[in-house]
């Protein structure tokens, strides 16, 4: 045994001897040497350095047998993700959206009548699910009336209203939120639809999910200028029951950017279809509206519409402090072009002693102040948009470079702000009618919108361009191909 032990010693060492020669000569793949390892890691990793690794566990051929291979999987991975979403929106949202924009459009011109009939603060309650029914009997209609009884508006204002009177208030408001409850469900259920089926892009899936929650928060803004009306510590003691003309003005505010959102991104999916639908000419289109020498026009395009939703939530200033009952002239406000300083800055609105917010709160809680500014906000406006209509007429640039649907679209903004300033003036001068001061509520939002449109056809959206230079690639190596 110890013989065997001894003849076998010279040949186990000399095997180990041999075991490294025979790893490194016989055992090494001479395929993967000719894999470039650091190009590979570099498109696999995004790394330009050297790849590091383990030399006691990986070899370097280990770490680069299959690097193709992994490159791949991960592109056509990235591929899968990016494919989810198309690259344009289906144009059936378009038409939702577009429809679905009218429908704020006539909540909004509802909202204005049901805050003129003083029918807003006759449901005192929120009830978002078990709201959506009126009362269905005599006794439902009896206590809901004793709920209005006990509101500061019953107390002040009505308090000789019968059962019957009460029904017609309350079924405005009944309607204007079951209105918005549909407006809501309208809303998300489609939009629910339109992401899951892929029918938009994703980018437009992200801004519906947005406007969803606009949607979702002008809700909660509704009631929470209701609320404002229905407690008597929220306005100054005997004062006219009202809601916070901040509240309403936010509650407008937010009515009108959602509706914008809505008509933007409607049309927005529609051009893009029709510039795709030709793209060399999209090509020239862009290369003629994006020049320098528009550059003036395109700005005051967006200038204007910023003005234009100024003076809107000024007037819902107006609305709040009921500012168009006084003042009933134009262009005089009693014996001068504006009144008295004294009244316009009046002491009797500051609500700190050194003064230091009466420059504020005059602007925003003093009547004639509010009903100032609104007119010059108004008459600004108007200036700016025959400004800049005369601007397109007599200067030569423009009119060579400004295509012809970009003049039409300046047309109908004029002729929607002359009308809007001739319903302005006629609704301060027969004392804020019902019908003259609905119209322009809505004049007021079909204005922002024909500026809506002259921007759409004015500006160069760059997802447009970018989906233009695409189609143009494609179709120029389509043709290198052939």
């Amino acid at each position: 045994m110890t013989c065997t032990i001894s003849s076998a010693t010279p040949m186990l060492s000399m095997l180990r001897r041999a075991a490294p020669r025979l790893t490194r000569h016989l055992f090494t793949c001479r395929h993967t040497h000719k894999i470039p390892v650091r190009n590979q890691a570099k498109r696999l990793f995004g790394s330009s350095g050297p790849l590091r690794y383990d030399a006691g566990l990986l070899s370097k051929p280990q770490i680069a047998f299959d690097l193709a291979k992994s490159n791949k999987s991960l592109d056509a991975g990235r591929s899968e993700r990016a494919k989810y979403f198309p690259e344009t929106s289906n144009k059936s949202v378009a038409y939702w959206l577009l429809g679905s924009a009218a429908s704020v459009f006539g909540i909004v011109v509802f909202g204005g009548l049901t805050r003129l009939t003083e029918s807003g603060l006759s449901i005192t309650e929120w009830r978002p699910l078990t709201g959506s029914l009126p009362p269905r009997d005599a006794a439902d209609w009896d206590a809901e009336f004793t709920k209005y009884r006990s509101s500061p508006e019953f107390k002040l204002l009505n308090p000789r209203m019968t059962l019957d009177e009460f029904r017609s208030i309350y079924y405005m408001e009944w309607t204007h939120r079951l209105w918005g409850r549909l407006v809501g469900v309208s809303f998300l259920l489609p939009a629910a639809y339109f992401i899951a089926r892929r029918k938009v892009s994703a980018p437009m899936a992200a801004k519906i999910v947005g406007i969803a929650g606009i949607i979702g928060f002008q809700g909660f803004l509704g009631w929470w200028m209701v609320k404002s009306g229905l407690k008597d510590d929220l306005f100054a003691p005997g004062s006219h029951p009202r809601v916070s003309q901040y509240r309403l003005t936010a509650h407008l505010g937010t009515a009108f950017v959602c509706y914008t959102a809505m008509l933007w991104n409607g049309l927005s999916i529609l051009r893009e279809h029709k510039l795709l639908a030709d793209p060399q000419a999209a090509a020239n289109l862009f290369s003629r509206l994006g020049s320098p020498q528009l550059r003036i026009f395109r700005r005051s395009i967006a200038g204007l519409a910023i003005l234009v939703f100024c003076t809107a939530m000024s007037g819902g200033l107006v609305a709040g402090l009921d500012a168009g009952l006084i003042y009933n002239e134009f262009p005089y406000m009693g014996l001068g072009l504006t009144p008295p300083k004294a009244e316009l800055f009046s002491d009797f609105y500051s609500h700190t002693p050194d003064k230091s917010d009466i420059w504020w709160r005059n602007a925003l809680e003093n009547p004639s102040l509010v009903q100032l500014d609104h007119r010059i906000l108004a008459t600004t406006t108007f200036t700016s948009v025959m400004g800049l209509w005369a601007y397109t007429k007599l200067s030569p640039t423009l009119k060579s470079m400004l295509p012809a649907a970009c003049k039409k679209g300046m047309h109908g903004v004029v002729g929607f702000v002359c009308l809007q300033v001739a319903l302005g003036i006629s609704t301060l001068l027969y004392l804020v009618p019902l019908p003259l001061a609905s119209a322009h509520q809505a004049g007021s939002l079909a204005l922002l919108s024909s500026v809506i449109v002259l921007g759409g056809r004015t500006w160069v959206p760059r997802r447009a361009v970018n989906l233009v230079n695409q189609q143009l690639r494609k179709h120029a190596h389509s043709i290198r191909k052939q």
